[in-house]
């Protein structure tokens, strides 16, 4: 009993590994997580799930927990789970900023545009000075729309 509880417990640990590490990828790459067909017929299923099936690809005990291989009610995967590794990264960044920026000036650019196929784009950028007087900037561009 205690050898599978334990082996369990290692194949979830891996489980959500994976799904952190996608999603911080993902998240800091400005990329879209999800498609229309997410089904396991579908031929692209989304950056979420065809990312976490390259990172399994690369280790075999990952590949034999993940996706449909992962019991069905610990895969890790739902967009509820996504949301709640997304809060918590989000917090470390708004915590992080908080440090660094203190009680200094800053200033956020928010900008939107088309480009040339009408795919809306959002470009966000934060300027602050750091505890050293050195104005530091960070920007993210996102996709709006599909």
């Amino acid at each position: 009993m205690n050898v599978q509880s334990s082996e369990q417990i290692l194949n979830n640990q891996l489980r959500v590994k994976k799904t952190i590490d996608t999603v911080w990828w993902l998240t800091f790459q400005g990329c879209p997580f999800l498609r229309h067909a997410e089904t396991p017929q579908s031929k692209n299923r989304g950056n979420f799930l065809e990312m976490i099936r390259i990172l399994a690809s690369y280790n075999d005990k990952a590949a034999q927990v993940v996706l449909e291989n992962a019991y069905k009610s610990a895969t890790y995967t739902s967009p509820t789970i996504q949301k709640e590794i997304l809060h918590v990264i989000a917090s470390k960044v708004r915590s992080k900023i908080r440090e660094d920026i203190e009680d200094s000036k800053f200033c956020i650019i928010v900008d939107e545009s088309c480009d040339e196929s009408k795919r809306e784009q959002l470009a966000l950028v934060l300027r602050f000075d750091d505890n050293d007087g050195f104005i530091q900037a960070t920007g993210s561009c996102f996709f709006l729309g599909f």
